[in-house]
């Protein structure tokens, strides 16, 4: 087949392909949190938060840049290197595991319930008297999908992961995409939201953390020296490296941006309120019918699949970066550790809690470990013993400083909402 005779999604599949680890940090970035948040955000406040996650892309570009960096020039992952570089290095080190995986595990129990529940809410829909059988249900299609994960996880590698990913994310990224040019939301609002304001109602201060804890998470920068190392690049690839980064931002922005859009445009200025996963797609249904249905539907689900890998292979792979930097998905211990996020994963469909709210609670504890993962990462990558010339510039040095300050901005604010909660 000849290049110019590729459609548009095999030229998309081919991009992310090429985008290497930084398909992960897309994976990790862009579940049904992040869906979740945005389209909250956009029901509520319109592009009001546009701004926090232009904020949140452009320091996680940073942020994977320079963990990227970092990783090929020593050959060293992100926990071990803290852990033999670093003064209180092991106790460090133990902190971003437990945050980090306190953080991702919450984000799955959300995850798996709103994904569960879109296929559930699917079914309903030409399924009118399954509606009796919800829990069960529900359930039900849980287990399937953490089984379905779990059993690939068992039998797969990095290539095939990445594989698996590219497709979801290639689904989800043309799916929100459509959606956004089938609402077309007003461009001047879009403009007004890069200008910098909270919403000062109950529940902003808590939505603007989940932003950040979605966007900004600490499992993509900690996670990427391994995944680049499961890619099997080397010093020759810093540029590679540095385009990866660049792109996964990218993508991140515009996807999450689009979700975003949809949602002012279907519920915003009407004055209705996301209660339940499918909200989104009944209130597009009027303006495309059946296939705003098709089209959203297979999105959020995408973005959930496609956050359920990368968030049960955080812990096994930081344990094992912080014992011997290296990056093994056949060992008993990636094993047990994956088996167990999946049965906490089911903690939400077994307890029949509202996944919506899960969700949103859960992205707010994203943000408490951040400022530590950063300062780490801006002492080792000025050190020139191990960076020699490549150590962070000016440039480098003020994006990660940057970052710094947003993050321990956002950090406060969360806990200050979760007080204000509670």
């Amino acid at each position: 087949m000849k290049p110019d005779s590729k459609n548009i999604f095999q030229k998309l599949y081919l991009l992310l392909l090429a985008i290497g680890p930084g398909i992960f940090a897309i994976g990790y970035t862009i579940g049904t949190g992040s869906v979740t948040s945005m389209i909250v955000a956009g029901s509520q406040y319109g592009m009001q938060l546009l701004w926090v996650l232009f904020l949140s892309c452009l320091f996680s570009w940073v942020l994977m840049e320079a963990y990227g960096r970092y990783s090929l020039i020593t050959n060293e992952t992100a926990l071990y290197s803290i852990r033999k570089h670093l003064k209180f290095g092991n106790v460090i080190a133990i902190l971003i595991i437990v945050g980090i995986t306190f953080g991702q595990w919450n984000s799955l129990i959300g995850i798996l319930g709103i994904s569960a529940n879109a296929i559930f809410e699917m079914i309903a829909l030409f399924i009118p008297g399954i509606k009796d059988l919800e829990y069960w249900s529900v359930l039900l299609i849980a287990l399937v999908i953490i089984s379905g994960m779990y059993y690939l996880l068992w039998h797969g590698n990095y290539s095939i992961f990445e594989k698996i990913l590219v497709i979801f994310v290639s689904f989800m990224g043309i799916s929100f995409f459509l959606s956004f040019f089938i609402v077309l939301p007003d461009l001047k609002e879009v403009v007004n939201g890069m200008i910098p304001s909270i919403p000062q109602v109950e529940g902003g201060k808590m939505l603007v953390a989940a932003f950040v804890g979605t966007t900004m998470a600490s499992a993509t920068f900690i996670s990427r020296p391994l995944f680049i190392k499961g890619k099997g690049w080397t010093k020759e690839n810093l540029t590679d490296q540095r385009k990866d980064a660049m792109w996964a931002a990218i993508f991140i922005f515009i996807i999450s941006g689009s979700i975003m859009g949809v949602s002012m445009g279907a519920f915003y200025h009407d004055g209705k309120v996301v209660t339940r996963v499918l909200d989104m797609v009944y209130a597009l249904e009027p303006i495309a019918g059946k296939f705003a249905i098709a089209v959203f539907f297979l999105g959020t689900l995408s973005a959930g699949l496609s956050s359920v890998f990368p968030i049960l292979m955080i812990a096994p792979l930081m344990i094992a970066d912080y014992q011997d930097g290296k990056l093994d998905m056949s060992s008993n211990q990636f094993k047990v550790l994956t088996g167990i996020a999946c049965i906490i994963g089911l903690i939400v469909p077994l307890f029949g809690a509202n996944p919506i709210k899960a969700q949103i609670m859960t992205q707010v504890f994203n943000v408490f470990v951040l400022p530590l993962v950063i300062i780490c990462i801006l002492i080792l990558i000025n050190r020139k013993a191990l960076m020699g010339k490549h150590k962070a510039g000016l440039v480098l040095n003020t994006g990660i400083v940057m970052s710094l300050i947003f993050a321990c901005i956002i950090s406060y604010n969360g806990v200050m909402a979760i007080a204000e909660k509670f």
